[in-house]
């Protein structure tokens, strides 16, 4: 089971939900930060999952940037030959 110091190791996201008037651009940059920051092998969903379990208020903007980090990343999309030339 995954701990809170592992899950947020500067305590980024604690410190974010604790600033008053804090913008949604301001929390995105401090999830860049903190996911940068997290242990290597550590899943940004399952960190974001106990972080959202453990600080989550439904009001602030930090709540849905670590929501958006729980859905699967879009699937690529291959852009070549002559629909990357034509700009399609």
């Amino acid at each position: 089971m995954m701990q809170l110091a592992e899950a947020d190791p500067k305590g980024l996201v604690r410190e974010s939900y604790r600033i008053e008037g804090i913008t949604p651009a301001e929390c995105r940059s401090i999830f860049v930060d903190w996911a940068l920051s997290l242990p290597v092998g550590v899943p940004v969903p399952d960190a974001a999952r106990l972080l959202m379990a453990t600080y989550a208020a439904p009001d602030h903007p930090m709540t849905p940037v670590l929501t958006e980090a729980l859905a699967p990343p879009p699937a690529p999309v291959r852009r070549g030959g002559r629909a990357k030339r034509q700009g399609y």
